[in-house]
């Protein structure tokens, strides 16, 4: 019997995923993160350091990622994962958010936003409800990408910048 992780990851994309459609695959890897979040728009910004990984799984049809660190010291935890997979129904990738830590799960569709962007809009259950959310990589090159994840607490009509991260490639 094979181990779960030989199982999972893959060396890369599946052969039938179109190329023009693989907007994630550049992610794949390692990256050290400078993160920044608060907890609402009035809130201070709290910093922490991060280690994203991202890889290709499931037979080369999705990629998951999972981040490594911590807010409160220096022993690392997993936050979550996030699972993203190309649906050739709708010529976008579904991104599913499992923030194991918070119990907080988002849902989101992704396209390509220009050259070196991906944006993603859907929303987040929260133990205190649901609440619209947008999620940016910007500024992509092979060994850095910022993002971006924006709350709304009105529906969708204004938002608030929750969280940003500055990443920088390690492997």
């Amino acid at each position: 019997m094979s181990d779960f992780a030989d199982v999972l990851l893959a060396a890369g994309p599946a052969a039938d995923l179109p190329a023009d459609h693989d907007v994630f695959g550049r992610l794949v890897g390692s990256w050290r993160v400078r993160n920044r979040y608060r907890a609402s728009a009035e809130s201070e910004w709290a910093e922490s350091e991060r280690d994203w990984i991202f890889s290709w799984v499931a037979g080369g049809r999705a990629i998951q990622d999972v981040i490594v660190g911590s807010d409160r010291g220096d022993e690392p935890v997993i936050a979550g994962t996030t699972i993203r997979a190309f649906d050739p129904r709708i010529g976008a990738w579904r991104v599913n958010w499992f923030g194991t830590l918070h119990a907080n799960y988002g849902a989101l569709i992704a396209r390509a936003h220009g050259a070196d962007s991906i944006r993603q809009d859907g929303s987040e259950l929260t133990p205190d409800g649901e609440i619209p959310l947008r999620w940016n990589f910007s500024d992509i090159t092979a060994d850095t990408f910022a993002w971006d994840g924006w709350s709304s607490a009105d529906g969708g009509r204004t938002w608030w910048l929750e969280q940003h991260m500055d990443a920088v490639r390690t492997e």
